[in-house]
């Protein structure tokens, strides 16, 4: 017989009033579990992963009521439904989502209005101990009301949505469900406005985005989609005597596809990667079916070691042109070509020159750089290996050499951008004499713009006579309208700027061979 409602006294009032909410201490599990086993009609729960346990209790410090949230329903239809996201944004996006799994109220501690007073008190503070505890916020709460047992009146009552009833199955092992036959109502509630729209959009917010970075990803694509990027790879010759599960292209068009999925892509990572593949997707990739458990085996952590170390590194690089000329097109000539290096992962300290276009970033090749040494050797390497004819070529203060900026301008046909500091301090003076004669080109918006001290921001008018108009650039190279000079082409020009070099170092600037120059930003 369900007992009659009635508004409470002045006493259960002053209950409601002063009731307090915090997560439970280490210690108090045990008395929470014990609690929860013996009182609520579920039992105790051993949950797994991201989890809270709440208390309400008195001013005094007596227990009033116990809360449990969890993680979320993996496969919800009518929750899918609802927000609106896809399969891919739910697999990633889940951890937003929490289960409150347990809520009792403790055998005479039951007050009217204490339910909801409790679990609004709860919610608020909720999403901040989650996002103190693991690292992100939640955003929205689910739970299930068996309506054999209860109606979930405290739940509409707080504002809570009913969304439909659950298909009657339940959890039984890692991926088996069993039919139970005892359908739940499935009720949702949004901790913040929009918190729906937030979950189905194309990104999160940044604030949120950081639980997607703790879902390992995995490839998304069907396999008619990844045949296509398989025969990219075939022209690379495998380097083994034999091949029985994985010819070398499947493995290079796995690491290919971990790195358009943002996975790491450390051997251990890539193995992890492709186990999480399905059979159709290994398949479409050219592995080969195991004739004793009919299956497409993923690729282990070995493998792809021996991968890494026997591949020739060229012909990978043939096949990712010839993939990224199919899907962008020929590289732009108009564009800078930027060279850096840098440190690779997983590579115990292995350095990597490579050269890009920007803005664009189109690859265009890289080479590595040699152990005992650094990228100025490899730098050269690697003008030698691209067509620069014509191209402005940026590189960092390292490269700030004699042999570098006259391969570029004397034998690739190339302009060059490099840095000056302040530790190359007499071609630092010799450009800053050069560019004080001058700064009309420069057009500067005051005395120190864009870095420039006023040193280099004082000058005379452009239409001054002393100006000498095409030495006054960074940038040696040819003038605006002029042809581009052949590799053989004199070192000095009737048109350019012969620069002293009795007193510079030689490991200093190019500027110091004589070329031609436009204004900057030419």
């Amino acid at each position: 017989m369900k007992p009659k409602l009635h508004a409470p006294n002045e006493r259960e009032q002053r209950i409601i009033e002063t009731a307090q909410v915090r997560p439970i201490y280490p210690k108090e599990q045990e008395r929470c579990d014990r609690l929860l086993q013996k009182h609520h009609y579920l039992g105790a729960m051993r949950a797994v992963g991201e989890r809270m346990y709440y208390v309400v209790t008195t001013p005094c410090g007596g227990w009033l009521a116990i809360l449990l949230f969890c993680a979320a329903a993996k496969h919800l239809r009518h929750r899918e439904g609802w927000i609106g996201w896809t399969e891919e944004q739910r697999r990633r996006r889940l951890g937003l989502v929490v289960n409150n799994a347990r809520f009792l109220i403790l055998p005479g501690k039951s007050v009217p209005n204490l339910a909801s007073r409790a679990l609004r008190l709860t919610l608020d503070r909720l999403s901040a101990d989650w996002q103190k505890r693991y690292g992100h916020p939640v955003v929205m709460v689910e739970t299930f009301v068996d309506p054999a047992c209860f109606s979930g009146t405290i739940y509409r009552a707080s504002g809570w949505l009913e969304l439909g009833q659950t298909s009657g199955f339940g959890r039984c092992g890692r991926d088996y469900y069993v039919q139970h036959n005892r359908p739940k109502r499935l009720f949702v509630k949004e901790l913040y406005r929009n918190a729906r729209r937030s979950l189905q959009a194309e990104h999160l917010k940044p604030s949120l985005a950081v639980v997607e970075e703790k879902v390992a990803p995995r490839c998304t694509q069907k396999p008619r989609e990844l045949r296509p990027l398989v025969e990219y790879f075939r022209k690379v010759a495998d380097f083994r005597g034999r091949i029985e599960s994985y010819p070398v292209w499947s493995l290079l068009a796995i690491v290919a596809l971990a790195h358009f999925c943002g996975a790491p892509r450390g051997q251990k990572d890539l193995a992890a990667f492709a186990k999480r593949m399905t059979d159709g997707q290994r398949r479409a990739l050219g592995i080969r079916r195991n004739r004793k458990t009919r299956k497409y085996p993923s690729p282990s952590q070995p493998t792809f070691c021996r991968l890494l170390r026997g591949v020739d590194p060229l012909q990978v690089e043939e096949a990712i042109l010839a993939f990224q000329r199919q899907i962008r097109g020929e590289a732009g000539r108009n564009e800078v070509v930027a060279m850096d290096g840098k440190e690779l992962r997983h590579s115990r300290g292995q350095q990597l020159l490579t050269a890009v276009n920007v803005p664009s970033q189109y690859y265009l090749a890289s080479v590595p750089v040699a152990e005992k040494s650094n990228e100025i050797p490899a730098a050269r390497e690697l003008i030698g290996k691209l067509d620069l004819e014509g191209r402005m070529v940026g590189l960092d203060a390292i490269h700030t050499q004699m042999e570098t900026a006259r391969g570029l301008i004397q034998e690739a046909g190339a302009d060059y951008l490099l840095t000056v500091k302040n530790n190359q301090k007499r071609l630092r003076r010799t450009v800053q004499q050069i560019i004080s004669a001058a700064s009309a080109a420069f057009s500067p918006s005051g005395d120190s713009a864009h870095g420039r001290d006023k040193s280099q921001a004082a000058g005379g008018s452009p239409d001054s006579d002393d100006c000498c108009y095409p030495g006054t650039s960074l940038f040696p190279g040819r003038e605006t309208g002029s042809t581009t000079q052949p590799a053989n082409r004199p070192t000095s020009s009737g048109d350019g700027l012969s620069i002293d070099q009795s007193g510079a170092g030689k490991d200093e600037c190019g500027a110091m061979v004589e070329v031609s120059a436009p204004v900057l930003g030419h």
